[in-house]
C-alpha cells in the first residue's frame, strides 16, 4: 500500500537496466582509480625517488639485508612493504619501480606482490574497522601483527613455489 497514490496507481521503482548498472559500476571504478589508487601510486613513486636521491634507500637496504634475505629479497625491497602498509597500490607500484630500476628481479617482484596485497592498506583498514568499531585495546597489537605475519608467510611460500618452478 505504501507504493500507491491516492488515485490507486502503483508507482514501484523501475529496476535499472543492465546498461544503467554497467554505467554505475564504471563510474565507481573510475572513482576508485582516480581518487584512491592513482594518488597511492604517485606517493610510491615519490617515496622511491626521494629515498634514491638521498641515498637512504641504499643505507636502509644494507641494514635490512639480513632480514630480507630470508625472503630472497634485497634490503631495498622493504620499501615496497612499507609503502603497502599504507596502500596496496603504493606497495605494488613501489615493487614495480624497484624492478624497473633494476633493484629487484621479476622473481623478487613476484615474491613482493602477494605480500603487498596481504598486508596492504593495514593502517587504513585498522582505523576504519578496529578503531571505529571500538575493539578492546588489548587486541590491537594482535590485529596489527596478523597481517604482517601473513605477509611474511606468503613471501616464504611464494619463494618456495618459485624455487620449485626453477624461477628463483
Amino acid at each position: 500500500m505504501a507504493n500507491q497514490t491516492a488515485a490507486g496507481m502503483d508507482f514501484k521503482k523501475a529496476k535499472p537496466s543492465v546498461v544503467e548498472e554497467f554505467v554505475a559500476g564504471a563510474k565507481k571504478g573510475f572513482y576508485i582509480g582516480a581518487e584512491m589508487i592513482a594518488p597511492a601510486m604517485v606517493l610510491a613513486y615519490v617515496l622511491i625517488q626521494f629515498l634514491d636521491i638521498t641515498g637512504l634507500m641504499k643505507s636502509v637496504g644494507t641494514i635490512l639485508e639480513p632480514v630480507m634475505t630470508l625472503f630472497g629479497l634485497p634490503g631495498e625491497a622493504v620499501f615496497a612493504l612499507v609503502a603497502a602498509f599504507f596502500a596496496k597500490a603504493a606497495g605494488c607500484a613501489t615493487a614495480a619501480t624497484l624492478y624497473s630500476k633494476g633493484v629487484i628481479t621479476a622473481a623478487q617482484a613476484t615474491i613482493l606482490f602477494p605480500a603487498c596485497v596481504t598486508m596492504g592498506t593495514l593502517i587504513g583498514h585498522f582505523v576504519r574497522i578496529v578503531i571505529v568499531s571500538n575493539v578492546d585495546r588489548k587486541w590491537h597489537s594482535l590485529l596489527i601483527c596478523v597481517p604482517l605475519v601473513d605477509a611474511a608467510v606468503v613471501m616464504i611460500l611464494t619463494r618456495v613455489v618459485l624455487s620449485i618452478m626453477g624461477l628463483n
